[in-house]
């Protein structure tokens, strides 16, 4: 499944967000300045997938991002990481979006660089980085900053999103860490039911692969029921894979499990991948 591509060779130096400092930036040490790190295939198939690692927006959990790029690369899918603000660095919403949307706009519009379809960019999110994506997707708004930069005219919409055991809600059955690291200890009744992405889901919304597993201990599977729902209930096309067992972080490369091949299926269905 994994070959273990040299990641030196693999990686382009990471790319600053913003070169002129991250809107409301607390200081400029490397906790202050989100990364896009290119990872480009051998033999690359013209696609790309912005990969947005977990870690209750207090990290960012490696296991899901460099392996997941390579991987990717095996299978001729170019692919950033995004190293986002953390609540653990003083960030709260909506300033990991910022970063998201930062990123998707800058992705499509390099994508001739890259020789990348523009109209073929997706995203997928682990755990918090799933909540990221979801957020992505449903309030890009609170994450656009009016600039005169040459980018800021471009969309921001993911044309497939791919949500791994994605924190979804903050008020069912919250994930506790995640929950303070992204709006604090006291947040609003409004910023919490803007935070919880089965509230926020509406028609025009692109595809989107949601996983997750029954016997998750630390975000239980209600939250991607919940945003699989609600997906469904406004008629966006969505693919939902509830498997039997394995707790939060099953199904990392290096392990065997049918999210990978179900993923594939999926994504040669949607035409992204031949």
């Amino acid at each position: 499944m994994f070959s273990g591509i040299n990641a030196i060779q693999a990686a382009e130096a990471p790319i600053p967000l913003w070169p002129l400092g991250a809107p409301g930036a607390l200081g400029n040490q490397q906790k202050d300045i989100p990364t896009l790190t290119p990872y480009v295939p051998d033999k690359p198939k013209g696609v790309a997938m912005l990969l947005i690692p977990g870690g209750s927006y207090s990290g960012i959990y490696e296991g899901q991002a460099e392996p997941f790029a390579l991987w990717l690369n095996e299978q001729g899918i170019t692919a950033f990481i995004l190293r986002y603000r953390l609540g653990s660095a003083g960030y709260r919403y909506p300033s990991q979006l910022q970063d998201a949307v930062k990123a998707m706009r800058y992705i499509r519009g390099h994508s001739a660089k890259w020789k990348i379809d523009a109209k073929r960019i997706a995203v997928m999110g682990f755990s918090a980085g799933g909540h990221l994506v979801s957020s992505l997707l449903t309030n890009p708004q609170d994450g656009d900053i009016e600039s005169t930069d040459e980018n800021s005219q471009i969309s921001s919409r993911p044309d497939l999103a791919i949500l791994c055991y994605p924190v979804i809600s903050m008020i069912t059955k919250p994930h506790k860490n995640s929950r303070k690291n992204l709006i604090g200890e006291s947040p609003s009744d409004e910023l919490i039911r803007k935070t919880s992405s089965e509230l926020q889901v509406k028609t025009g919304l692109p595809p989107c692969f949601v996983w997750h597993t029954n016997e998750d201990k630390l975000v239980p599977p209600d939250h991607s029921l919940l945003f699989a729902t609600a997906l469904h209930k406004f008629a966006v096309p969505c693919e939902l894979h509830l498997y039997q067992q394995g707790d939060h972080g099953t199904g990392l490369i290096g392990t065997e499990h049918p999210w990978f091949d179900d993923l594939f299926f999926w994504l040669r269905a949607q035409e992204f991948i031949d």
